[in-house]
């Protein structure tokens, strides 16, 4: 399930008590007219936790859904050069509350899709920029990738994952 992820709003929504639903993926925005004020408006302050910064970096996210009871989901960070890829790409298994979650780098990419999930694996289609060392030019591409993974013991998180090129 990919998720867009509009912080304001999602932190509108908690502070007024709303339900938010994500649109599918690549859906247009449906148009709708603007709302009318019905109360008084509530001044928020600035969140001053430095772990927000990190937080706020994260501009992708994919909840692989048929993990069973693990928690695994892709997660991609802005940031490198945006001429040249710089969605920083992360695959991640939550461990518990003490330990969080065990984060693996997949790689700098322009954007990834789930192709589709099975436990112990996701299958990915990669679009990143290439250069051609002889002209120096910059021009894109396309692959497709295996992630796979065996969960430790008891359903642990693995202890390390593969990256197998595809077709």
């Amino acid at each position: 399930m990919k998720t867009h992820l509009i912080a304001a709003g999602a932190l509108a929504a908690l502070a007024g008590g709303c339900t938010m639903v994500a649109a599918p993926a690549g859906a247009p925005p449906e148009a709708v007219a603007p709302l009318t004020a019905n109360g008084e408006p509530a001044t928020l302050a600035v969140e001053d936790d430095p772990s927000l910064q990190l937080s706020a970096g994260v501009v992708e996210l994919d909840t692989l859904a048929n993990q069973g009871d693990a928690g695994v989901k892709l997660f991609g960070t802005a940031g490198g050069d945006p001429a040249m890829n710089g969605l920083y790409t992360y695959i991640a298994f939550y461990q518990d509350p003490a330990e969080g979650w065990r984060v693996f780098r997949l790689g700098d990419f322009l954007s990834y899709s789930v192709l589709s999930d099975r436990p112990g694996r996701a299958d990915l289609e990669i679009q990143e920029s290439a250069m051609d060392e002889a002209t120096g030019e910059i021009g894109s591409r396309t692959r497709r990738v295996i992630v796979e993974w065996t969960p430790g013991a008891d359903g642990a998180p693995p202890a390390a994952i593969t990256v197998t090129p595809a077709e």
